[in-house]
């Protein structure tokens, strides 16, 4: 597994090193943000760890370019001191699939990277999903609504695939957890973040939203044209 590293302290760079290498990890490191947008643009890494700050361009600026800029959708996990939930909705937001809270522990890490990675090798499918004027390559990952190119997370785009597949009917958060994450569902937050940022992303510059929540009982996605 090759994972780029984009990390300032030399501490956590040593301990990162000598715990993943042995366990089979390949490693790139940029100690900046600049490097590390450049590294992530030229090289193929099957996860990002991402400080989130950083000099010369913090982690939520790097991962917005990442996805925003250059269309990459390698799975980015945030390491950060930062522990509010507004912290952990602007990580998201900005495209992160996970947020680790320092000081952590290096198993957890491993088995962090591990899980993002199993998952994002299993979004594409041979499928085009549509809904409306919303239309879903899975072959190809590429989505377009209304003819505009939207760019997601890995978890955004399993999200999106699974609400797909079920729309018009509602999907309950349980449903979704197991969609995405299996029989090893994250945090309670987790979900609610993820659906965030993919409303953000799909809904947010268009006259109507496709992405409805029926509180206390699930998530779907409609067609506003439909009658």
């Amino acid at each position: 597994m090759r994972v780029l590293i984009v990390e300032d302290n030399p501490d956590i760079i040593a301990n990162l090193y000598g715990f993943l290498e042995p366990r089979g990890y390949t490693l790139d490191c940029a100690e900046d943000g600049i490097a590390g947008l450049a590294r992530a643009r030229n090289g193929s890494y099957d996860a990002i760890v991402l400080d989130l700050m950083l000099p010369g361009l913090d982690g939520f600026e790097l991962c917005r370019r990442l996805r925003r800029d250059l269309g990459n959708s390698t799975p980015v996990l945030m390491l950060t001191a930062r522990d509010t939930i507004q912290d952990k909705l602007a990580g998201f937001g900005s495209g992160a699939d996970d947020y680790l809270i320092k000081p952590f522990s290096l198993s957890e890490l491993d088995a962090r990277l591990r899980s993002l990675v199993r998952r994002a090798r299993g979004v594409q499918t041979d499928a085009v999903l549509c809904l409306g004027e919303l239309r879903f390559n899975t072959a190809t990952m590429e989505v377009t609504r209304a003819g505009r190119t939207l760019v997601f997370t890995p978890t955004g785009y399993k999200l999106l695939a699974s609400l797909l597949r079920a729309a018009p009917r509602l999907l309950s958060k349980e449903t979704l957890e197991r969609d995405v994450w299996g029989e090893e569902p994250p945090n309670s937050d987790a979900l609610r973040t993820h659906i965030h940022a993919l409303r953000q992303t799909l809904d947010k510059s268009f006259p109507s939203a496709m992405l409805k929540t029926v509180h206390g009982l699930g998530y779907r996605l409609m067609d506003p044209d439909a009658p």
